[in-house]
Parts: structure tokens; sequence; C-alpha cells
């Protein structure tokens, strides 16, 4: 009896493109060695596998309908038990969604959706299938993070097709899987983890959840460079995509939103990891502002926008004499090529020459800013370390730096001017274009047109 050829096809590791054949470099991306080999399933006419894609994002029905008629009303979103988790989400959990939580080993990814399961395991039907670990050594977890367990069904299972039939007939509100790198398909020949695995079995759960609006948590590996492993078509799968970052030496954790199509994008979320397992921080700008009392050359507090919120961050520089000939230049928590473009301009338009200077720039408490408002707070900590002179304490400082010297608006400039005077601060340099017409009560609002007018503000 002749055995059919198996399909296969391969597929780019970093865009997702798919190809009939191996070929060096990409396309698409034009990344070179990229294309990994999948098995295809076979998919008979008639057969489950066909079947199970009809009707992807819910119902089978085939009516063309017209967007002006479509139901606007909002669906209910079910709470995570977590403050913070529900601002990074959007709102809470959308029912039919599909959630990925990357993160390092040890960031605590697995501890979160085990506290928000057994929470909402008192009042909701949870299925958490775990991949990694036994159910004894969940129930240690959750017994050492004093959880209630009452109410909560676990399965460790790696078949998918043996956990879609358990949520089948469970019919959870809400399914955890840890770890999708674990899950495999009968009908697929290459090991858990690999590109065809990680895709086809993300597939069939997402289906499932839409078609029997299940909310969906995938816990995702990440690489060595801080990316979620797996294919890049995994990213355009699911709804949302959410990165628990934190270091070995940090107690704090941030939660920050890379993709929601419920909600804003980067939007950050502040934990504490405890004994008992992670606590949400109300107020993120206490912790990242714990200063000394006396005020060192070269630090300096500014307003950052994350999501839907303003931050106050400590940002710290250090300017020493280079014994290099090409001088370094290290940044933690801000872009490195910004601050070389930052420093270029200084030179230019503010008369102070660090080219044989060695600089060193850190955001305090490990927050990574992505925006442009700090170019004005940067380029002022690297002038006060230069100089040897600290800066007042009370005073906070935001805006763009242009190339031309010249210092932009940023958004919500307003807002982030209240948030600095409820923490105490009493001076604020920022762009004329974010002036407040009224300065909050007790603060000094100096706006600035140029980076030479910040200068002399100081």
């Amino acid at each position: 009896m002749a055995v059919a050829k198996a399909k296969s096809a391969f597929v780019c590791t970093e865009c997702g493109a798919e190809y009939r054949k191996w070929q060096g470099q990409c396309s698409s991306c034009q990344e070179w060695n990229t294309l990994s080999e999948i098995r295809l399933a076979s998919a008979r006419p008639g057969s489950g596998a066909a079947m199970g894609r009809a009707g992807y994002a819910g119902d089978l029905s085939r009516d063309v309908v017209d967007l002006g008629n479509v139901d606007l009303s909002e669906v209910p979103r079910l709470t995570s038990t977590f403050a913070e988790f529900d601002r990074v989400l959007g709102g809470g959990l959308v029912p039919g969604s599909a959630v990925l939580l990357g993160g390092n080993p040890g960031a605590g990814k697995s501890t979160l959706l085990l506290q928000t399961a057994c929470k909402l395991a008192q009042q909701r039907r949870i299925l958490y299938v775990t991949g990694e670990e036994s159910l004894s050594q969940v129930a240690m977890r959750a017994h050492r993070l004093q959880l209630p367990t009452n109410g909560l069904k676990m399965l460790a299972e790696t078949s998918v097709e043996t956990i879609l039939a358990v949520a089948e007939r469970e019919k959870p509100e809400i399914l955890v899987i840890d770890s999708i790198q674990t899950m495999h398909l009968e009908d697929i020949s290459s090991a858990p983890g690999g590109v065809a695995q990680v895709r086809e079995s993300a597939a069939a759960l997402t289906r499932f959840a839409k078609q029997t609006n299940t909310v969906l948590l995938l816990v995702g590996h990440v690489t060595k460079d801080g990316t979620l492993a797996g294919p890049k078509v995994l990213e355009h799968m699911i709804d949302a995509s959410l990165l628990l970052e934190g270091g070995a030496d940090s107690r704090f954790r941030t939660l920050r939103g890379q993709k929601n199509r419920f909600g804003a994008v980067n939007e950050l979320g502040v934990f504490a990891m405890l004994e008992q397992g992670l606590k949400e921080v109300k107020n993120p700008s206490a912790i990242f502002l714990s200063r000394q009392e006396e005020q060192a050359p070269g630090s300096l507090v500014m307003v950052v926008w994350e999501g839907t919120r303003p931050i106050l961050v400590e940002v710290q520089a250090l300017v020493d004499e280079s014994a290099l000939g090409n001088p370094r230049r290290v940044a933690v928590g801000v872009d490195q090529n910004r601050l070389a473009m930052l420093l270029a301009v200084l030179n230019r338009h503010g008369g102070l020459f660090t080219g044989d200077q060695d600089v060193f720039l850190n955001v305090v408490g490990g927050v990574k800013v992505l925006e442009t408002s700090a170019d004005l707070a940067v380029l002022l900590a690297v002038v006060s370390s230069l100089q040897n002179r600290a800066l007042p304490k009370e005073l906070v400082v935001f805006g763009e730096v242009g190339l031309s010297g010249e210092i932009r608006p940023v958004p919500s400039g307003q807002e982030r001017i209240a948030e600095a005077a409820k923490h105490g601060f009493l001076r604020a340099i920022v762009p004329r274009g974010n002036a407040p017409k009224q300065a909050p009560k007790g603060m000094e609002v100096i706006p600035v047109d140029k980076l030479s007018d910040a200068l002399e503000a100081l």
C-alpha cells in the first residue's frame, strides 16, 4: 500500500512568510538563513481537521453584513482581579480573545496566571492546563502563595487534541495554557516547540476560543534577545501580546502591552514580587522616585508617558574624562543611538563639547523609555554631571529635542505637569507648546523654545 508523501513548507521565523522550497534569504524581510521546514497536516475533504477550520472567527454564517448594521453593544469584559493587569489589557479580559504572555524564565508568568486563575475560579469556570509542571508542583506553589485552590480545574497534558476534548466537556470561561511551546498535535511530525507545532497548536486553540467565546491565555517563552520564541506568525494570530519584564536583582516586574486589539499598546503595569506572589503597585512613580536626601550631580527627574498615565522616573548621567581614543557611550533604559545624537546637538547648539568624555546614562528602576519626551532631561542630566553641579531636587523636566536645537512639545503635557505637582515638585522646565495657561498652585513652570533657553533656566 502506497504511503502518501507528507507535505511540507518553509516558514520564515522572523516575519512568518511561507515558501514552497528552501532559499537562503527571505524575500519579505531580507533576513538570511531564517527559513525553517514545517510538516503540513493532511486535511482530507470532510475530515475533522478540514471541518475544524470552518467558521474561524466564530459563527458559520456565509451572509454578508453591512458594516453600519453591526451591533455596537460593548462585550462585557471579565476582570482579572488585578487592576494593573486589567489596565494593560485595556479594561479586562475580552470573551473570545487570545492573549499571549511572554517573559524571561523566573519573571513570574506562571505565578501571575496561577494567582489570577485561583481567584477567578471562586466565581467562574477556569481550566488551567500545565505542560511544564506536574499537578503536585502547581499545588505546592499555590499552597506556598496561600491561594484558594477549591474550584480550579487542573489538567496536566501536552496533546492539543486531548485538551480541546476536555475543554469541550468542561466548557470553561477561561482556558490557561502553560506553555504553548510544550503543546503538540498528533498529525504533525516535528517535535514540540518547533515552528510547525507552535503555529498549528496556537491556531487550533485560538479557533476553539473564538468559536466558543472562551478567553485563551497562553504562556510563551522568549529568546535570549528578549523577543517571543516561535514563528512570527504567532504574534499575528493572537489578539494581545504582553511581556513581563524584570531582572533577577529586582523585586519589581513590569507588564507591558506590545499588541492589543482591545486597548492601548505600550500600556505599563507594575508589580512587586513578594513571598505571597505578585502584588500590584498602585503608584509606580513612588517606587521610581526613592531618591537620596542629598542631590548628586547628574541626577534629574523626568515625566514619561506609559500608555494612558504619566510616570515620574529618575535619570542619572555620569560624564568622565575618557582614557580611550574612542570615548564610550553607554545607555541603559534609553536608545544608545539617540544618546549619541543628543550629544551632537548639545555640542552644536549648546556649546558643550563631550567628544573626549565617556558618557554613561541610566534610567533608575529598570524602566525602558520608548518615547522622545526624555530628550531634554537626558541632556540636562549630562550637563549637570559635566559641570559637576547638582540640579535642584524639586525640578522636573520633559520635552523632545530636535536636531536644530529646538524644544518640541510632547503629547499629554498638562497631565505630566499635574502628576509632577501631585508629587511635590515646585519647578518644571517644559516645551512652550506644553506650558499651561495657569500653572498648578505652588509650582513654577518655565517654558523654553530652544536648548540654550533650557541651559539658561538652570
